[in-house]
Protein backbone atom coordinates (compact mmCIF):
# COMPACT_ATOMS: atom_id res chain seq x y z
CA UNK A 1 0.00 0.00 0.00
CA UNK A 2 0.78 3.30 -1.01
CA UNK A 3 0.51 4.77 2.70
CA UNK A 4 1.03 1.97 4.78
CA UNK A 5 1.78 3.46 8.63
CA UNK A 6 1.37 7.12 7.53
CA UNK A 7 -1.01 9.38 9.42
CA UNK A 8 -3.22 11.85 7.59
CA UNK A 9 -5.85 15.20 8.19
CA UNK A 10 -8.45 15.70 5.32
CA UNK A 11 -10.28 18.42 5.74
CA UNK A 12 -13.90 18.83 4.64
CA UNK A 13 -13.75 14.67 4.72
CA UNK A 14 -17.24 14.04 5.73
CA UNK A 15 -19.26 14.37 2.28
CA UNK A 16 -18.64 14.49 -1.51
CA UNK A 17 -14.89 14.42 -2.24
CA UNK A 18 -13.14 14.62 0.64
CA UNK A 19 -14.87 11.78 1.61
CA UNK A 20 -13.78 10.01 -1.27
CA UNK A 21 -10.04 11.22 -0.16
CA UNK A 22 -10.54 10.24 3.23
CA UNK A 23 -11.75 6.36 1.87
CA UNK A 24 -8.68 6.53 -0.65
CA UNK A 25 -6.21 6.88 1.97
CA UNK A 26 -7.28 4.54 4.09
CA UNK A 27 -7.08 1.88 1.57
CA UNK A 28 -3.66 3.13 1.19
CA UNK A 29 -2.99 2.38 4.16
CA UNK A 30 -2.69 5.40 5.83
CA UNK A 31 -4.67 6.35 9.87
CA UNK A 32 -7.27 9.58 9.18
CA UNK A 33 -8.19 12.32 11.32
CA UNK A 34 -11.73 12.69 9.14
CA UNK A 35 -12.45 16.64 9.63
CA UNK A 36 -15.81 17.67 9.29
CA UNK A 37 -17.37 20.48 11.05
CA UNK A 38 -20.84 19.03 9.33
CA UNK A 39 -22.34 21.77 7.76
CA UNK A 40 -24.93 22.91 5.20
CA UNK A 41 -23.02 23.76 1.58
CA UNK A 42 -23.65 27.36 2.34
CA UNK A 43 -21.14 26.75 5.60
CA UNK A 44 -24.20 27.14 8.30
CA UNK A 45 -24.54 24.46 10.95
CA UNK A 46 -26.47 20.96 10.55
CA UNK A 47 -27.52 18.68 12.94
CA UNK A 48 -25.51 15.75 10.65
CA UNK A 49 -22.52 14.31 11.89
CA UNK A 50 -20.89 12.84 8.61
CA UNK A 51 -17.22 13.02 10.39
CA UNK A 52 -18.56 9.73 12.25
CA UNK A 53 -19.92 8.15 8.96
CA UNK A 54 -16.71 8.39 7.37
CA UNK A 55 -14.62 7.23 10.46
CA UNK A 56 -17.34 4.20 10.83
CA UNK A 57 -16.80 3.19 6.85
CA UNK A 58 -12.97 3.18 7.56
CA UNK A 59 -13.42 1.03 10.28
CA UNK A 60 -15.46 -1.49 8.53
CA UNK A 61 -12.88 -2.01 6.33
CA UNK A 62 -9.88 -2.41 8.85
CA UNK A 63 -8.43 1.50 8.73
CA UNK A 64 -8.36 3.74 11.62
CA UNK A 65 -9.81 6.86 11.55
CA UNK A 66 -10.79 9.44 14.16
CA UNK A 67 -13.25 12.14 13.99
CA UNK A 68 -12.83 15.81 14.44
CA UNK A 69 -14.94 18.98 14.47
CA UNK A 70 -12.73 21.84 14.84
CA UNK A 71 -13.65 24.80 11.81
CA UNK A 72 -10.61 25.15 9.93
CA UNK A 73 -11.46 29.03 9.73
CA UNK A 74 -10.38 29.32 13.72
CA UNK A 75 -6.40 29.23 14.06
CA UNK A 76 -6.42 27.82 17.30
CA UNK A 77 -9.36 25.13 16.00
CA UNK A 78 -6.98 24.58 12.93
CA UNK A 79 -4.08 24.20 15.71
CA UNK A 80 -6.77 21.44 17.15
CA UNK A 81 -7.06 19.43 13.83
CA UNK A 82 -3.31 18.94 13.73
CA UNK A 83 -3.19 17.83 17.90
CA UNK A 84 -5.55 15.38 16.86
CA UNK A 85 -3.45 13.66 14.64
CA UNK A 86 -0.19 13.65 16.38
CA UNK A 87 -2.71 12.64 19.96
CA UNK A 88 -4.25 9.96 18.34
CA UNK A 89 -1.77 8.43 15.83
CA UNK A 90 1.60 9.43 17.15
CA UNK A 91 2.66 11.83 14.40
CA UNK A 92 1.39 13.76 10.96
CA UNK A 93 2.55 12.86 7.51
CA UNK A 94 0.07 13.99 5.26
CA UNK A 95 -2.47 17.22 5.27
CA UNK A 96 -5.12 17.32 2.39
CA UNK A 97 -6.50 20.99 2.83
CA UNK A 98 -10.08 20.21 1.07
CA UNK A 99 -12.87 22.09 3.42
CA UNK A 100 -14.95 24.44 1.61
CA UNK A 101 -18.13 26.05 1.05
CA UNK A 102 -19.80 27.96 -2.21
CA UNK A 103 -22.15 30.85 -2.07
CA UNK A 104 -22.38 31.49 -5.66
CA UNK A 105 -23.57 35.30 -6.68
CA UNK A 106 -22.75 37.65 -9.55
CA UNK A 107 -20.17 40.78 -8.18
CA UNK A 108 -23.52 42.91 -7.93
CA UNK A 109 -25.33 40.77 -5.92
CA UNK A 110 -22.99 39.11 -3.64
CA UNK A 111 -22.39 40.66 -0.15
CA UNK A 112 -19.48 41.30 1.89
CA UNK A 113 -20.79 38.16 4.22
CA UNK A 114 -20.60 36.29 1.51
CA UNK A 115 -17.00 37.03 0.11
CA UNK A 116 -15.75 36.58 3.72
CA UNK A 117 -17.44 33.49 4.66
CA UNK A 118 -16.11 31.49 1.34
CA UNK A 119 -12.31 33.12 1.74
CA UNK A 120 -12.18 31.90 5.18
CA UNK A 121 -12.80 28.47 4.20
CA UNK A 122 -10.73 27.62 1.64
CA UNK A 123 -7.88 30.13 1.72
CA UNK A 124 -7.49 31.11 5.48
CA UNK A 125 -8.41 27.45 6.35
CA UNK A 126 -5.99 26.12 3.95
CA UNK A 127 -3.22 28.32 5.27
CA UNK A 128 -4.26 28.11 9.22
CA UNK A 129 -4.27 23.95 8.67
CA UNK A 130 -0.63 24.30 6.62
CA UNK A 131 0.71 26.82 8.94
CA UNK A 132 0.07 24.25 12.26
CA UNK A 133 1.36 21.53 10.01
CA UNK A 134 4.47 22.53 8.65
CA UNK A 135 6.23 22.81 12.10
CA UNK A 136 5.14 19.00 12.65
CA UNK A 137 5.90 17.68 9.32
CA UNK A 138 9.31 19.97 9.40
CA UNK A 139 10.59 18.49 12.85
CA UNK A 140 10.27 15.14 11.03
CA UNK A 141 12.08 15.49 8.10
CA UNK A 142 8.94 14.64 6.05
CA UNK A 143 5.56 15.50 4.69
CA UNK A 144 2.93 15.71 2.27
CA UNK A 145 0.28 18.56 1.79
CA UNK A 146 -1.98 18.22 -1.06
CA UNK A 147 -4.23 21.63 -1.34
CA UNK A 148 -7.06 21.90 -3.38
CA UNK A 149 -8.06 24.19 -5.77
CA UNK A 150 -10.30 24.56 -8.74
CA UNK A 151 -10.43 25.33 -12.13
CA UNK A 152 -12.81 28.31 -11.05
CA UNK A 153 -9.49 29.49 -9.71
CA UNK A 154 -7.18 28.79 -12.50
CA UNK A 155 -9.76 29.73 -15.18
CA UNK A 156 -12.05 31.33 -13.76
CA UNK A 157 -16.15 30.84 -13.67
CA UNK A 158 -19.32 32.99 -13.73
CA UNK A 159 -20.73 34.20 -10.24
CA UNK A 160 -17.70 32.86 -8.17
CA UNK A 161 -15.81 35.65 -7.20
CA UNK A 162 -15.37 34.40 -3.76
CA UNK A 163 -14.81 31.13 -4.63
CA UNK A 164 -12.30 31.66 -7.75
CA UNK A 165 -10.68 34.29 -5.49
CA UNK A 166 -9.66 31.76 -2.91
CA UNK A 167 -8.73 29.19 -4.98
CA UNK A 168 -6.64 30.76 -7.07
CA UNK A 169 -4.54 32.51 -3.94
CA UNK A 170 -4.77 28.77 -3.23
CA UNK A 171 -2.46 28.38 -6.11
CA UNK A 172 -0.54 31.09 -5.46
CA UNK A 173 0.14 29.71 -1.68
CA UNK A 174 0.98 26.57 -3.19
CA UNK A 175 4.18 27.28 -5.34
CA UNK A 176 5.79 29.82 -2.17
CA UNK A 177 5.41 26.78 0.05
CA UNK A 178 6.76 24.20 -2.22
CA UNK A 179 9.64 26.75 -2.37
CA UNK A 180 10.14 27.33 1.43
CA UNK A 181 9.27 23.58 2.89
CA UNK A 182 11.30 21.64 0.49
CA UNK A 183 14.60 21.76 1.77
CA UNK A 184 13.10 19.88 4.83
CA UNK A 185 11.46 17.14 2.77
CA UNK A 186 7.99 18.43 2.76
CA UNK A 187 6.16 18.67 -0.92
CA UNK A 188 3.10 21.11 -1.55
CA UNK A 189 0.89 20.36 -4.75
CA UNK A 190 -2.54 21.57 -5.45
CA UNK A 191 -5.44 19.44 -7.40
CA UNK A 192 -8.03 20.59 -9.03
CA UNK A 193 -10.67 17.89 -8.48
CA UNK A 194 -14.07 17.12 -10.74
CA UNK A 195 -16.78 15.46 -9.75
CA UNK A 196 -20.98 15.60 -9.38
CA UNK A 197 -21.27 16.43 -5.42
CA UNK A 198 -23.12 19.07 -3.19
CA UNK A 199 -21.76 22.00 -5.07
CA UNK A 200 -22.50 20.80 -8.48
CA UNK A 201 -26.31 19.01 -7.85
CA UNK A 202 -27.94 22.55 -8.59
CA UNK A 203 -26.44 22.74 -11.86
CA UNK A 204 -27.41 18.89 -12.96
CA UNK A 205 -30.92 19.96 -11.57
CA UNK A 206 -31.25 22.74 -13.60
CA UNK A 207 -30.37 20.50 -16.54
CA UNK A 208 -32.29 17.78 -15.97
CA UNK A 209 -29.75 15.43 -16.58
CA UNK A 210 -28.10 12.71 -14.43
CA UNK A 211 -24.37 12.99 -14.06
CA UNK A 212 -22.21 11.14 -15.94
CA UNK A 213 -20.22 8.39 -15.07
CA UNK A 214 -17.11 10.33 -15.14
CA UNK A 215 -18.32 13.04 -12.77
CA UNK A 216 -17.75 10.11 -10.32
CA UNK A 217 -16.02 12.34 -7.58
CA UNK A 218 -13.86 9.16 -6.16
CA UNK A 219 -11.86 9.52 -9.69
CA UNK A 220 -9.87 11.69 -7.93
CA UNK A 221 -8.74 10.25 -5.15
CA UNK A 222 -5.82 7.97 -6.87
CA UNK A 223 -4.48 11.14 -7.98
CA UNK A 224 -4.48 12.41 -3.70
CA UNK A 225 -3.40 9.64 -2.63
CA UNK A 226 0.14 9.17 -5.15
CA UNK A 227 0.87 12.92 -4.19
CA UNK A 228 0.75 11.93 -0.61
CA UNK A 229 3.04 8.90 -1.06
CA UNK A 230 6.63 8.59 -0.58
CA UNK A 231 7.13 7.85 -4.00
CA UNK A 232 5.87 11.32 -5.19
CA UNK A 233 8.81 13.19 -3.31
CA UNK A 234 10.05 14.38 -6.52
CA UNK A 235 6.79 16.12 -7.85
CA UNK A 236 6.90 19.33 -5.66
CA UNK A 237 4.96 23.36 -6.72
CA UNK A 238 2.65 21.28 -9.07
CA UNK A 239 -0.82 22.09 -10.11
CA UNK A 240 -3.01 18.90 -11.13
CA UNK A 241 -6.26 18.21 -12.06
CA UNK A 242 -8.83 15.93 -13.61
CA UNK A 243 -10.94 16.11 -16.65
CA UNK A 244 -13.11 13.09 -17.18
CA UNK A 245 -10.74 9.88 -16.83
CA UNK A 246 -8.15 11.70 -17.51
CA UNK A 247 -5.58 13.47 -14.52
CA UNK A 248 -4.29 16.64 -16.27
CA UNK A 249 -1.04 19.24 -15.02
CA UNK A 250 -1.61 23.17 -15.20
CA UNK A 251 1.02 25.47 -16.04
CA UNK A 252 0.70 28.75 -14.48
CA UNK A 253 0.09 32.05 -16.03
CA UNK A 254 3.15 32.63 -18.01
CA UNK A 255 4.61 35.09 -20.38
CA UNK A 256 4.36 33.51 -23.84
CA UNK A 257 4.86 36.73 -26.09
CA UNK A 258 6.49 40.29 -25.36
CA UNK A 259 5.99 43.82 -27.33
CA UNK A 260 9.76 45.91 -26.90
CA UNK A 261 10.14 49.02 -28.43
CA UNK A 262 13.71 51.02 -27.95
CA UNK A 263 12.80 53.29 -25.00
CA UNK A 264 9.60 52.00 -24.05
CA UNK A 265 6.10 52.80 -25.46
CA UNK A 266 3.10 55.93 -25.35
CA UNK A 267 -0.56 54.62 -25.18
CA UNK A 268 -0.56 55.74 -28.91
CA UNK A 269 1.83 53.20 -29.95
CA UNK A 270 0.55 50.65 -27.65
CA UNK A 271 -3.07 51.00 -29.76
CA UNK A 272 -1.45 50.59 -32.54
CA UNK A 273 0.29 47.57 -31.95
CA UNK A 274 -1.26 45.76 -29.76
CA UNK A 275 -3.35 43.26 -31.81
CA UNK A 276 -0.40 42.45 -34.03
CA UNK A 277 1.43 41.41 -31.51
CA UNK A 278 -0.34 40.81 -28.15
CA UNK A 279 -3.58 40.17 -29.43
CA UNK A 280 -2.75 37.01 -31.32
CA UNK A 281 -2.31 35.45 -27.68
CA UNK A 282 -5.58 36.40 -26.19
CA UNK A 283 -6.45 33.26 -23.83
CA UNK A 284 -9.88 31.69 -23.59
CA UNK A 285 -11.72 32.97 -19.98
CA UNK A 286 -13.58 30.54 -18.18
CA UNK A 287 -13.75 26.65 -17.17
CA UNK A 288 -15.34 24.25 -19.30
CA UNK A 289 -18.33 22.56 -17.86
CA UNK A 290 -18.80 19.17 -17.41
CA UNK A 291 -20.86 16.98 -20.17
CA UNK A 292 -24.39 17.81 -20.39
CA UNK A 293 -24.05 20.94 -18.28
CA UNK A 294 -23.09 23.86 -21.34
CA UNK A 295 -26.60 24.66 -21.63
CA UNK A 296 -27.64 24.42 -18.06
CA UNK A 297 -27.00 27.94 -16.84
CA UNK A 298 -24.98 29.66 -14.30
CA UNK A 299 -25.55 30.82 -10.87
CA UNK A 300 -26.31 34.20 -12.16
CA UNK A 301 -30.03 33.75 -11.52
CA UNK A 302 -29.26 33.32 -7.74
CA UNK A 303 -30.32 35.86 -4.99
Amino acid sequence: MLLDNRVAIVTGSGRGIGREFALCLAREGAAVVVNDVGVSLDGRGTDEDPAVQVCKEIEASGGKAVPNYDSVTDFEGAARIVQTAVESFGKLDILVNNAGIVRDRTLVKMTEEDFDAVVAVHLKGTFNCARHAAPVMRDAGYGRIVNITSSAGLRGNFGQTNYGAAKAGIMGMTFIWAMELGRYGITVNAVAPAGATRMTASLFERSGTEPPPEQNPALNAPLVAYLASEQAGHVNGQILGRSDYAYTIFQTPRQIASMWRDGGWDAAGVAANFDTVLGQHLQHVGMVMPKGMEHAGGPENKS
